[in-house]
């Protein structure tokens, strides 16, 4: 075990700008780079963490690889940050980026960093690293764990979490400052964490503290995929909140877009029946779906009359069709949405691709959008046939065409005028 000041840390190696936020670059080792968390996600997190109060103590992640997130909560905070890190290279690059942040925010010679500390060490060995840093009982405010797991691998069990839950609570429960709500816990888990295995969690978390309140939180930067996943616990769960959605603005400080939801809303899911002409068909984002918040979203974009008729596509093109327009046609969550001018019943393929443009061009349209399951290989040509017969036209409506999943009719739907192609 080795205790790293990082205020006496020489810089080494080359520090490279962070994706999210150019003005800061930051430091990696071991292979750390694609497992370090974007500036633009940790410092949502940590504007989140501000809004709870807090005890005093230390911050503590125990297995902080490069610490860019423990650097976002201690800047944010300004409490002194404590990393713990098996990985001496990485713990090395947890002190360096700890100095970036504080320099680029101008808190250097605050007491936050001058009392921040970085061991490099077994992150469960929760006394010996106390008699270290001379650590009391109570005095970690708040516990972050973002635990090692299989990379490449659709799923994963917990028992392949590094350290686990059950030796991490064990370890530093006695160590955790308390608040009106229970001790503060933040857990970034794998978003490939299925909710049987979301269960399990919840019930590691029951073992130690029974019935705490706790608050899941799924973050998308876009694309349909879900980033990550947390669980926010007692004294930084969000009062009466069970699971969260955010959904990150494209751009460092612009505006999310956030769904909550108070608990489960049970829906009963109706299927497709026939194609129809003139009803709504709405493409959404599938990391909204993923999170088990669709339809806490839709019960406010929709009246309970749109009669929402789900279609069995595929999860990465969730579609539903509904008998009235979105109250948000420009929403983040929604990919594509619009109504159906007309019912093809053609293949897609090259040999209908004229007929299908022609279609297109008697209902005014200039720019139309394949948005259905293809060949790779055949998707482009067929996308730039379109795109290159209606180049030009005086169409003046955008669309979309999608394939019904019951009849295999192709949907041609027309776009809210004001809706971009997201």
């Amino acid at each position: 075990m080795d205790v790293l000041v990082p205020s006496e840390q020489t810089e080494t190696g080359q520090s490279v700008p962070d994706a999210s936020f150019n003005d800061l670059s930051f430091f990696h080792a071991s292979e750390g780079k694609p497992l370090a968390t974007p500036w633009q996600v940790a410092m949502t997190r940590a504007d989140y963490l501000a809004q709870f109060d807090l005890p005093k103590g230390m911050l503590l992640d125990c297995a902080c690889g490069s610490g860019i997130q423990l650097a976002a909560y201690a800047s944010r905070l300004k409490q002194p940050a404590l990393g713990i890190e098996l990985d001496r290279a990485r713990a090395v690059a947890s002190c360096l980026n700890l100095n970036t942040v504080a320099r680029h925010y101008a808190s250097f010679d605050q007491g936050w960093h001058r009392r921040s500390l970085v061991v490099s060490g077994d992150g469960t060995a929760s006394d010996a690293i106390a008699s270290a840093v001379g650590l009391e009982s109570n005095s970690v405010a708040v516990l972050m764990l973002d635990p090692a797991r299989p990379r490449n691998s659709r799923t994963h069990d917990l028992d392949e979490m590094q350290p686990n839950l059950p030796s991490v609570f064990e370890a530093w429960k006695p160590y955790l400052a308390s608040s009106s709500r229970g001790p503060c816990i933040v857990l970034d888990l794998s978003p490939r964490l299925t909710q049987e295995l979301r269960d399990g969690v919840e019930s590691i978390v029951d073992s130690f503290w029974p019935g705490i309140e706790r608050t899941w939180t799924w973050m998308s930067r876009g694309g349909g995929r879900v980033d990550r996943l947390e669980l926010w616990l007692g004294g930084v769960a969000t009062p009466n909140i069970s699971k969260r959605f955010v959904r990150l603005s494209r751009t460092f400080g612009g505006e999310d877009t956030v769904i909550e939801q108070e608990e489960s809303i049970l829906v009963e899911r109706v299927g497709l029946q026939t194609a129809r002409r003139n009803e709504w068909v709405t493409i959404l984002d599938a990391a909204l779906v993923e999170s088990g918040l669709v339809d806490a979203w839709l019960s406010e974009q929709l009246s309970t009359a749109s009669d929402v008729r789900w279609a069995d596509a595929s999860p990465r093109r969730p579609r539903i069709h509904h008998n009235g327009p979105l109250k948000d046609d420009v929403h983040p969550f929604v990919v594509a949405s619009g109504r159906v001018v007309e019912l093809l019943d053609v293949p897609l393929d090259e040999a209908n691709i004229d007929s299908i443009v022609a279609t297109a061009l008697d209902n005014d349209i200039s720019a139309l959008t394949i948005r259905c399951g293809l060949d790779a290989a055949l998707q482009p040509r067929l996308q730039g046939s379109i795109d290159r017969q209606l180049r030009n036209r005086q169409g003046r409506r955008r669309a979309f065409l999608t394939r019904h999943t019951t009849s295999n009719h192709l949907l041609l739907c027309v776009q809210y005028p004001q809706n971009s192609d997201a």
